[in-house]
């Protein structure tokens, strides 16, 4: 057990700044997609969340794999997660194909935004990059329950707005 705890000890410290990058995605995304929903606009708080912490998870993932991967060869040109942009490129068909537009409502972009964040969750964990997916899927849960919470806040608010107009007639 307590080699256990010995490694995770190390293991933090020596990727701290990974867990800060996937930290500060999160909120900068949860706090743009808060102020796209403060505006009614389709994408909201989880939609923008999603698409930038999977957007760092993706980048962080490309960055490291270049070094655990590259074998120390310096003269070696190898870019080993050349696949992964074609895997994102092939979700953003596959995200596109989950939105739709019924008049003024459009449905569907959360669901396309985690899309795209499960492709990252896993291209990750495909790289081995075990610990960094799992926080990152941690703290993006944890964010969408409160983005969910937020939500339902407003639309009570929106609610009994209406009904205190309807009693006024």
């Amino acid at each position: 057990m307590d080699s256990i705890l010995i490694w995770m000890e190390s293991h933090a410290l020596q990727h701290y700044e990974t867990y800060i990058r996937i930290l500060v995605s999160a909120l900068l995304g949860f706090l743009i997609g808060w102020d796209r929903e403060s505006k009614s606009k389709p994408a909201g708080l989880k939609t923008y969340m999603y698409v930038c912490v999977a957007s760092t998870l993706i980048t962080l993932i490309s960055i490291y794999s270049v070094e655990q991967y590259s074998d120390g060869s310096p003269g070696r040109m190898m870019d080993p997660m050349r696949l992964a942009a074609q895997i994102v490129s092939g979700l953003g068909f596959l995200g596109a194909g989950v939105i739709l537009k019924d008049g003024l409502q459009v449905k569907g972009l959360t669901s396309a935004a985690m899309i795209l964040f499960v492709g990252g969750v896993g291209i990750g964990i495909g790289a081995g990059f075990y610990s960094m997916v799992i926080f990152a899927v941690l703290i993006s849960t944890l964010l969408a329950r409160f983005g969910n919470f937020m939500e339902k806040r407003k639309m009570e608010r929106t609610k009994q707005t209406y009904e205190s107009k309807d009693v006024a007639l």
